[in-house]
């Protein structure tokens, strides 16, 4: 064994210092025009391929050549890890701009910190009309690090409003580094099934409404949500979480390890160096998973003849 890191991955700056400040402050950074029309409409094209199940994985079965494009996707609220199985969307895991930005404000706030960034998750929404948000959480729940690094590239598919369910967040919410305590939630009609953070005051909380092509960047400590879809589009997002390489990132404890040393290496390097990398990486499995809520449950089953 060796301490040796990975060879450096350069990427360019992106965003000014104020930018930098302003995520260090606010805990989300919006920007505009960041991916062409070009790359969005590959991202819409895959999103697709993935839920007609023609990549080969667990987690989502292969429908009829009768079923429509418009069908197939449209019964989707959310496929995790689909960067596990879809080299397009570990292309854009990577993106040159994106972990350009990352590696300037992910753990702007750690005053040694060298800009080496790692991705652990994907996440593609589609939310079609109909389908529920989710309710106020902070992402650093579900993703522990130990230096408060979590952070979401949200990359906009579409226009998100108000009306078909966009970002809302409460800025500042992430500084004290507080988990907020959860509960289920009594409106399955509005949220999916995740449960609830409570105990703070959500008055400040502010729509984050983009165009198709925007990159909202938000702290894993930071209180957000999204409402139900009431509009008549798809509200089609795909969210990749990162963290500060230098991190370990206790996903999981498995038997034998200690919070202290616990440290999931199926991760993606995608900006400076790997510190770890001499402890080699985990093969992502070909295996997918979903997000449900109420509206699917809600629709008919589909046949070969369509819904």
């Amino acid at each position: 064994m060796n301490n040796e890191t990975s060879e450096r991955i350069d990427v360019p700056n992106i965003v000014s210092e104020e930018e930098c400040q302003f995520f260090i402050e606010n805990g989300y950074l919006v920007v505009p025009d960041l991916l062409t029309d070009k790359e969005i409409e590959e991202i819409r094209g895959d999103a697709v391929t993935l839920a007609r199940g023609e990549y080969n994985c667990d987690g989502i079965d292969p429908v009829p050549e009768t079923v429509t494009d418009q069908q197939a996707i449209g019964r989707i609220l959310c496929i995790h890890q689909p960067h596990y199985v879809s080299e397009t969307i570990e292309k854009y895991v990577k993106h040159p701009k994106i972990c350009g930005i990352l590696s300037q404000i992910t753990a702007a706030h750690l005053p040694f910190w060298d800009g080496s960034v790692k991705c652990m998750q994907s996440m593609l929404f589609v939310k079609p009309p109909n389908f529920q948000g989710q309710a106020w959480h902070q992402d650093e729940i579900y993703i522990p690090t130990r230096d408060r690094s979590l952070i979401g590239a949200w990359i906009a598919m579409d226009d998100a409003t108000i009306d078909n369910g966009c970002l809302w967040v409460l800025p500042g919410s992430h500084r004290q580094g507080y988990l907020y305590p959860q509960r289920n939630h009594e409106n399955p009609d509005e949220f999916d099934f995740a449960q609830e953070s409570f105990g703070f005051d959500e008055s400040d909380e502010i729509p984050v409404e983009v165009e198709a092509g925007t990159l909202v960047f938000f702290n894993g400590y930071l209180l957000h949500r999204s409402r139900k879809n009431r509009g008549d589009t798809f509200r089609r997002v795909l969210v990749n979480h990162y963290c500060n390489s230098w991190s370990l990132l206790p996903w999981s404890i498995q038997e034998g390890e200690r919070p202290a040393d616990a440290d999931r290496r199926c991760i993606v390097p995608v900006s400076g160096v790997d510190p770890y990398a001499w402890k080699g990486y985990d093969e992502p499995p070909k295996r997918i998973s979903s997000r449900f809520c109420k509206a699917i449950e809600e629709l008919p089953p589909m046949t070969e003849g369509g819904e």
